[in-house]
């Protein structure tokens, strides 16, 4: 499997998960040296908005902006268009075909992202809602789906990182949060159900992995940086 060239401190990306724009600010100095990439999600877009992603992009950072645009696709079209010329890299949408396609038209500079089935889910989640599809089936439906609306990637899980390479080729971004360092055995009571290392995610066949509790709740953040960053290596042969 071939691997894209992608700097190994942009394979990376630092999910911001904090609810200020002054503890984002100290998360980008500290990690900065180490980590290019960093996720803007929902709580600190709401709490710091644009001045945020510019923060991250005057620094000379890359930005994922990571706030799954569903809604009808007029909406989602008008959203995406507010990320234009912001230097922003990524951009999810969480939707069918319709709501991906509309984001798609309105990308220029952007890489929009389609979100699978979140590693939040699994296999009880589907039968609770009515799902006779398996969750690799179903992230394999919805990413030919994508690909197919001229998304530059989607979001997944590690695990289903391989079957989407062997069944749609090299030519687009796999995302791959759920990212836990060590044995995943060894996490407990976490919310992500669907996870991997970050070198068994690049194995798989994932460019970026998104990492954020890890590395935020660690006592030597830049410790646990180095350590993923040299499993990466290693996945990456």
């Amino acid at each position: 499997m071939k691997k894209k060239d992608i700097p190994l401190n942009e394979r990376i990306i630092f999910a911001l998960d904090v609810d200020t724009y002054g503890a984002a600010e100290q998360w980008v100095d500290r990690l900065g040296e180490q980590i290019k990439f960093f996720k803007v999600g929902l709580q600190l877009f709401l709490a710091g908005g644009f001045p945020v992603v510019d923060m991250i992009t005057a620094r000379g950072h890359k930005v994922m902006v990571d706030l799954k645009f569903f809604d009808v696709p007029e909406t989602v079209k008008l959203a995406v268009k507010q990320l234009r010329n912001k230097g922003v890299t990524f951009a999810t949408v969480h939707g069918n075909g319709a709501i991906i396609q509309a984001a798609v038209e309105e990308k220029n500079e952007l890489k929009i992202l389609a979100v699978t089935v979140l590693t939040s889910f699994d296999e009880s989640d589907m039968i609770e809602m009515g799902c006779t599809k398996t969750v690799k089936d179903l992230v394999l439906i919805r990413a030919k789906k994508a690909l197919t609306a001229g998304c530059d990637g989607v979001v997944s899980s590690g695990i289903e990182a391989n079957d989407l390479r062997n069944n749609l080729g090299e030519k687009f971004l796999i995302v791959t949060p759920g990212i836990r360092p060590g044995k995943n055995d060894e996490v407990e009571e976490d919310d992500q159900r669907r996870i991997t290392t970050a070198q068994d995610a690049i194995i798989q066949g994932a460019d970026h992995v998104v990492v954020g509790r890890p590395i935020r709740d660690a006592v030597d953040p830049i410790e646990v940086v180095s350590s993923m960053q040299n499993e990466i290596s290693r996945g990456l042969g």
